[in-house]
């Protein structure tokens, strides 16, 4: 590995852990239900980081903050997890190799639908507030829609503040311009 590629991944491992730590904060701040960065943190992770385990980012920042916050019921844990690291897999798939602001957008949209579809999905499954039937699982998504409005301005919110932010500091620092980070 060359000074300049060990230097581009010293700034990548940094960027992540800075990364986790603010969004950890920001899930122990008060803010509206749903109005948090993790998916935004997985669209940014997927896109940028060049590390095969950028699906761990917004996954480590969840497990930091849900030290604090507390933890819940297993399965509807899991599918929040599973859904962070599909928002991740989505930011790789739609972002790594092309980002515009319409891009970017489409994947924010694409994060809060796929959140909302695979963590209600746990919530349902955890069988705690909804029978296990069709009709239990439409009523979970049905009293589910009044947060998906946050999570998609959430997701809208934080993913102009990542990506801005870092293209602007892209922008003015060379050794970042024309790299994947870490």
């Amino acid at each position: 590995m060359t000074v300049q590629n060990r230097k581009t991944a010293e700034i990548g491992l940094w960027l992540c852990l800075i990364l986790i730590v603010l969004v950890s904060a920001a899930r122990l701040l008060p803010h509206p239900s749903n109005f948090t960065p993790v998916g935004a943190l997985g669209l940014f992770a997927g896109s940028y980081l060049g590390l095969r385990r950028y699906w761990l980012v917004p996954v480590a920042a969840l497990l930091v903050s849900d030290v604090f916050i507390g933890f819940y019921h297993p399965v509807a844990m899991l599918f929040v997890y599973l859904a962070f690291t599909a928002c991740a897999l989505l930011g790789h798939v739609l972002l790594s190799a092309r980002r515009n602001v319409l891009r970017i957008g489409c994947a924010a949209f694409l994060s809060a639908v796929l959140f909302f579809l695979v963590s209600n999905l746990g919530v349902w499954l955890a069988g705690q507030y909804y029978p296990l039937s069709w009709v239990g699982l439409w009523q979970c998504y049905a009293m589910a829609l009044p947060f998906f409005g946050n999570t998609l301005f959430g997701d809208v919110f934080y993913v102009t503040i990542l990506f801005g932010i870092y293209e602007g500091v892209r922008a003015g620092v060379p050794r970042l311009r024309d790299s994947r980070v870490a």
